[in-house]
């Protein structure tokens, strides 16, 4: 088979395995086979897995054709694949990202359930990065078209924006995300979340991603929701992030890193057509 694909709550990617087939994945390949009505459509690629060191490596691609360092559904996506393709035969295992390593432990193989300690997050500005002071990013405020917000912003091995509101949805989501997004504070733009807490142990969210823009779910964007509503002081440690496409289970440990639980589905694996392949140039 030439590509696979599966989903996360709605969040699908195609994986792409460079052991089994031969394909440039320029940013103009990685928008055609990403496009829903040109290609076969997904949030983004997920390539590997590559050898090379003592851990396998995997290149999470965004739809737009640029590079993302980390992603929570990919990596428990990427997880499966490596299950159902008998690269991995151990439950609990280790894998290499842009954004650094993650500990996936297959909780479930039946469902499947899938567990990724995801790493701790950081709230200092140089390191997310965001423009400025030197800071913690906790709470600042921000314009956008004439509407004041508070932001509070990290990094869990990529940069995310949180904004708390009374209300959220799909339009807020789409109208306020792209110009967050590409806003001047964020050099190298930004992953944005708009986030209401339902209670100590929920809270649900409307995800903006960065290259990919509005989505039904995000690991990586349940994870920075949830650890800005912790450090506000809004939650308990443990929490269901809520999202159009479902629930997430997210547990903040005393050393600060951040699990994250949550299911895949395989949806379908397939061939290039010919006359496809010969786009791929």
């Amino acid at each position: 088979m030439d590509f696979y694909k599966y989903h996360a709550l709605g969040n699908d990617y195609i994986v792409i395995d460079p052991n089994k087939i031969d394909v440039s994945l320029s940013p103009d390949n990685i928008r055609l086979i990403c496009h829903r009505n040109f290609g076969i459509g997904s949030d983004g690629i997920l390539y590997g897995p590559i050898f090379g060191s003592e851990k396998m490596k995997l290149r999470i691609l965004n739809p737009d054709g640029s590079e993302a360092e980390k992603s929570g559904n990919g990596i428990r996506i990427f997880s499966k694949y490596l299950l159902d393709a008998g690269y991995i035969t151990s439950r609990s295992f280790e894998l290499i990202t842009l954004g650094g390593e993650v500990t996936i432990e297959i909780t479930d193989p039946s469902i499947p359930l899938i567990t990724v300690n995801m790493g701790a997050v950081t709230f200092q500005s140089d390191l997310i990065p965001v423009a400025g002071s030197s800071r913690e990013v906790i709470e600042n405020d921000l314009l956008i078209d004439d509407v004041p917000l508070k932001m509070t912003c990290l990094s869990i091995g990529n940069p995310h924006c949180i904004i708390p509101m009374p209300n959220i949805s799909k339009e807020i989501a789409s109208a306020l995300g792209p110009r967050i997004e590409t806003h001047e504070m964020f050099p190298n733009r930004i992953n944005v979340q708009f986030l209401k807490v339902l209670d100590r142990q929920n809270i649900q969210i409307e995800i903006w991603e960065r290259g990919a823009g509005y989505t039904l779910a995000s690991g990586s964007s349940s994870c920075a929701a949830a650890s800005a509503a912790y450090r506000l002081g809004l939650t308990n440690e443990t929490m269901k992030v809520h999202m159009p496409g479902g629930k997430i289970d997210i547990s903040i440990q005393p050393n600060g890193d951040v699990y994250m639980t949550g299911s895949v589905s395989n949806v379908m694996q397939g061939q290039f057509a010919p006359e496809f392949r010969q786009l791929l140039k």
